[in-house]
């Protein structure tokens, strides 16, 4: 029998290898931004053509490479950031691999022009399909331009595996934030297709995060700081007001760099416990420091899993310093007997310090101002949706037996009605009895009226401001609106960019109320991407229908139960939503006698 086994050509084991770095233009994106960090760069400047799939352009200021270092620096396994296996156990730098310039080559057309600054020249070379085509010196100026054409033009397979444009640009936008985030004492710029979609000036972590996300979250934020021996912990969370439904803006950095932890967002979610709507999740942005020694951060391709020493300590002292920092801003009770016991172990604990050969973690000291009388405060006005947060509660928390409603008065329902302290109603009908959600029902009933508009009305009339409203974009939501802006006015809104990022708001659709238009916009900005227009109209009336909906809990009268179920009769009493969500749960009358 003949030999099977052969080595691949370098070509094709480089385009394999490039798989597991480059995945997509996000991919190079944040290899190179990351290189740009290692170079000591203070200005760094991101260039987008196609949503990076015909280019990615990366400047900096930094120090620039040498020609031999320019050419090294596209060879597998070549790197300037470890000498040798201890090493790898203490990395302080982003990249160190020495795979990404060799994968990214693989797979596009690069051309790399760097200068030294003490150099009087620099050098200009260029890669295409991995193959070296030539290498020149060239006048530049000081630091590294990196030129990433045509990704994938010769592994067309993978290429048209690319999704969308608005997507591909959605996960760049993610990795450029991330690395932002990281590094706040830099300037940061992104350009896309010509268009500038973030410049971000140096300041402190407060600032880089209100830049990159708008003014409208400042307000929200709780600072968070703990300062122990073996680990610093700081940064933000937003109150719960800012949690999101979907997913939120949760970060979590640990020595300057981005990691994904679901372990540690159970710790910061734990930390809201009873102050989150249920599905809702808390946005953050936390930063650890350790010693390096005490991570592992070589456990996966792209460098976004992080492996911790000591990650039960850390999730207890996330969770802990998170419920304090909520307590101190008044967010949630903050009292002793709610301590983490792990954590006061952990702060008692000596710990070794290679700086002073060991001490006892000392906890911080809160100053109480022990003569705050709430009383001669200025009362705080109360809005709706307060209102109906105490409402909810207080239903909750009845503990009588719910009182028997008589039968229908109208002729044609002779039916029993009783209302559940939570909101939900029992409907005894024949042998059966059901539970109905009449916050559900109600929704399904405005959601099939406002389909019968929409097909006998082409537009939607809408009513004049007395004053206009203004709503703080971010650079994501100001793309988002570009996107949209053609379908507001037809769907009765008129508005437009006043000035930056401002949207100034003169007309809303009727229905929609001026306390309404903020959550509603900021929903419609939530969804990035809408393929087609019928998309983007299926989400919109959804929310409308949402937001012209009541809850469960606003259903109090009898009369108010009794029309919803006629008119959820006449459309037939289904028992579902449409996104799968029950409206009603049926109950044999038989199982209640069984429990006696």
């Amino acid at each position: 029998m003949s030999d099977i086994i052969q080595l691949l050509p370098d070509h094709v084991a480089n385009q394999i290898a490039a798989g597991e770095v480059v995945q997509r233009p996000a991919s190079i994106v944040k290899e190179l931004l990351e290189n740009a960090i290692d170079a000591d760069a203070t200005k760094i400047e991101l260039i987008i053509r196609d949503s990076g799939k015909n280019l990615i352009q990366v400047v900096d200021d930094g120090k620039g490479m040498s020609d031999t270092d320019a050419r090294l620096a596209f060879e597998r396994h070549a790197t300037s950031k470890i000498r040798g296996t201890e090493d790898i156990f203490k990395i302080a730098t982003k990249g160190f691999r020495g795979e990404a310039l060799a994968s990214i080559a693989a797979v596009s057309q690069v051309e790399l022009r760097t200068k030294q600054r003490e150099a009087s020249i620099g050098t200009n070379i260029y890669i295409e399909g991995g193959v070296f085509q030539f290498q020149d010196p060239v006048q530049t100026a000081e630091g590294s331009n990196f030129l990433v054409k045509n990704l994938f033009y010769n592994v067309p397979a993978r290429r048209k595996f690319l999704k969308n444009n608005n997507i591909e640009f959605r996960h760049v936008i993610d990795e450029f934030q991330r690395v932002a985030l990281a590094h706040e004492g830099l300037e940061f710029s992104l350009f896309h297709d010509d268009e500038a979609v973030f410049r971000l000036r140096k300041g402190s972590q407060m600032q880089r995060i209100v830049d990159v996300f708008g003014r409208k979250l400042q307000p929200l934020l709780i600072p968070i700081k703990e300062d122990i021996i073996w680990c610093k912990l700081h940064g933000f969370v937003a109150k719960p007001e800012g949690a999101k439904k979907a997913r939120g803006e949760q970060f979590l950095f640990v020595n300057g760099r981005y990691f994904r932890s679901p372990y540690f967002n159970k710790a910061v979610q734990e930390a809201f416990e009873g102050l989150l709507q249920p599905g809702y999740v808390p946005s953050f942005f936390l930063y650890l420091e350790l010693d390096p020694e005490k991570i592992d951060v070589n456990i996966h391709p792209q460098k976004t899993e992080v492996k911790f020493e000591d990650e039960h300590l850390i999730f207890a002292l996330l969770r802990s310093t998170i419920k304090r920092s909520l307590g101190i801003y008044n967010v949630s009770p903050s009292l002793d007997f709610d301590r983490d016991p792990e954590l006061d172990e952990m702060m008692n604990k000596p710990i070794p310090s290679k700086g002073n050969g060991g001490g006892v973690i000392k906890m911080p000291e809160i100053i109480v101002d022990r003569d705050y009388n709430p009383f001669l405060e200025e009362k705080n006005v109360v809005h709706p949706e307060e209102i109906q947060n105490l409402t909810e509660m207080y239903h909750q928390n009845i503990t009588a037996e719910p009182s028997k409603i008589n039968l229908f008065e109208d002729e044609d329902f002779d039916e029993d009605l009783m209302r559940l302290p939570n909101g939900y109603w029992l409907f005894n009908k024949g042998d059966v009895t059901l539970m109905l959600d009449l916050g559900r029902m109600h929704r399904l009933l405005v959601s099939e009226n406002n389909k019968s508009t929409r097909k006998s009305n082409t537009s939607t009339n809408s009513h004049a401001l007395l004053f206009s409203l203004e709503y703080h974009m971010n650079e994501i939501e100001k793309s988002k609106y570009e996107s949209i802006k053609k379908y507001l006015p037809e769907l009765g809104f008129d508005m437009k960019i006043a000035h930056e990022s401002v949207l100034r708001i003169d007309s809303l659709p009727e229905g929609l109320k001026e306390t309404q238009a903020m959550k509603f916009l900021e929903n419609l900005f939530e969804i990035l991407d809408y393929k087609t227009e019928d998309e983007f109209m299926h989400y919109y009336h959804n929310q409308w229908s949402k937001m012209q909906s009541k809850s469960r809990f606003d259903f109090i009268y009898k009369k108010d139960a009794e029309q919803v179920i006629k008119d959820f009769t006449a459309l037939g009493f289904p028992e579902f939503l449409p996104d799968g969500k029950r409206c009603f749960y049926e109950v044999p009358f038989n199982d209640f006698k069984n429990k006696f």
